[in-house]
Order: C-alpha cells, then structure tokens, then sequence
C-alpha cells in the first residue's frame, strides 16, 4: 500500500513537470485571437527567441508582471520548429518561466508581421500591449523601469 501511494504521488508529481514545459505550437491564424482579446485586463504579449540576447535580458521583466492580477502576459516564442524540443522547452523550465508560453511556427511571416502591426520590420524583442482603450506595438527591448511605465500608461 506504501508503495502504491508513492507510486500515485511521484506520477502526479511527474505529470505536472512535464505539463509546464509543455507548449503549444499555433500558426498565425491560431494566435490571432490572443492578439484581439476583450476583457478588463492590459494584455502584454511579448516576441522572442531563446537565441535573442535582448529578449532573454528583459524576460524577467515580463515575468514580474504576472504579479498583477489585472496583467496578462503572453510570450510568444518565435525559436525555429528544429529547437522547440532542443532549446525553447529546456530554457522555459531551466528559467522556470511562470507566463504563458506559445510557439509560432507560420511559414507566412510576411502576412502575419504586417498584420500583427504595420510598422513591425520583423526585429525581436517586440511587444504588442493592448487595452480596451488603447493599443500600442514596440519594435524594441525595455529596461524593467521602462515596462513598468509604459504599461502603467494603460
């Protein structure tokens, strides 16, 4: 019986690991809706890759906005389809990153760069933040000081 209920709770210990280094891959279509979202809330979504030293610098920045019930924070992995497994899962545990994680993986990058913000030359770190108010998209890195004011703009 004691092994059976170790057994239980190394299984269920197992499986939630496992659930947070777990990401979905969405083509431009499947992340359009997180781009447009409604609600109450300052939503935060944030362009990167683990090969990106900007991005990774200003990672913990985002990160912090968790905190705020009244954020959400939506990182958008733009690492090639080859390293999902290699790299973007090991960095997200590794970093034990508590925002939700998706990867794009859209041949059309084209299109969905123009459609995210017309401006966008393509250049990470970029960041949409939008309210019911107000949108505005930054082709740029932020120090944690800089993020703070400007989502403190919204």
């Amino acid at each position: 019986m004691k092994h059976t209920y170790f057994f239980v709770i190394l299984v269920g210990f197992s499986c939630t690991i496992t659930q947070k280094t777990e990401i979905p891959t969405l083509s431009y279509s499947e992340l359009k809706p997180f781009l447009y979202k409604e609600g109450n809330k300052t939503y935060v979504v944030n362009f990167w890759a683990t090969w990106c030293a900007p991005c990774i610098k200003e990672l913990p920045y985002f990160e912090a906005q968790n905190q705020n019930e009244n954020i959400d924070v939506l990182l958008v992995s733009l690492d090639f389809p080859k390293h999902k497994e290699s790299r973007l899962l090991p960095f997200i545990k590794k970093h034990q990153l508590k925002s939700k994680v998706v990867h794009l993986d859209d041949a059309n990058e084209n299109f969905w760069i123009n459609a995210i913000d017309s401006t966008w030359s393509g250049a990470i770190p970029a960041t949409l933040i939008y309210n019911q108010n107000k949108r505005m998209f930054y082709e740029q890195s932020f120090t944690e000081d800089e993020l703070n004011q400007i989502i403190n703009t919204f």
